[in-house]
């Protein structure tokens, strides 16, 4: 790593917060959003609403740091190419979340919605390819210390 003063923690809490994310995408584009289907129209608007108090909770921070401590690498390394590749990649993260699939989960709360869910899914992968591509480019950075 660069130096052991505020790029060194930086880097490594934005290494552990977006490999955290990486790996848990994919597990929810895999196990988690498929199983949506199963869960069954009785019940579902509680469980929708569970699942989005819970994952909160666990993805909240993780997000937080990762985008705080993104946003301090671009400050520290202005113009590294590989620190704003990983940049845009957060802030496409950012910006799907927010526009399609917090939608997609508002319009599930009301019930099982199958277009919704199929919406959430599919949707879900490009998600999942930015966070893979964020932790390889991570491991890039961590690589050039």
């Amino acid at each position: 790593m660069r130096g052991a003063g505020v790029s060194g923690w930086v880097l490594t809490a934005h290494a552990g917060a977006t490999w955290f994310m990486a790996g848990l995408i994919w597990f929810v584009q895999v196990v988690h959003y498929p199983l949506f289907g199963a869960v069954g129209r009785d019940g579902f608007e509680a469980y929708e609403a569970r699942h989005q108090a819970r994952t909160t909770l666990v993805v909240a921070p993780a997000m937080l740091i990762e985008l705080v401590t993104g946003v301090l690498l671009m400050i520290e390394r202005p113009g590294d190419p590989v620190v704003v590749a990983a940049g845009v990649l957060l802030v496409c993260n950012w910006v799907s979340t927010a526009v399609v699939q917090v939608p997609c989960h508002r319009r599930l709360e009301s019930g099982f919605d199958a277009r919704a869910h199929r919406r959430l899914v599919v949707t879900n992968w490009a998600r999942t390819a930015m966070w893979s591509a964020r932790a390889v480019l991570v491991g890039v950075l961590l690589g050039q210390g």
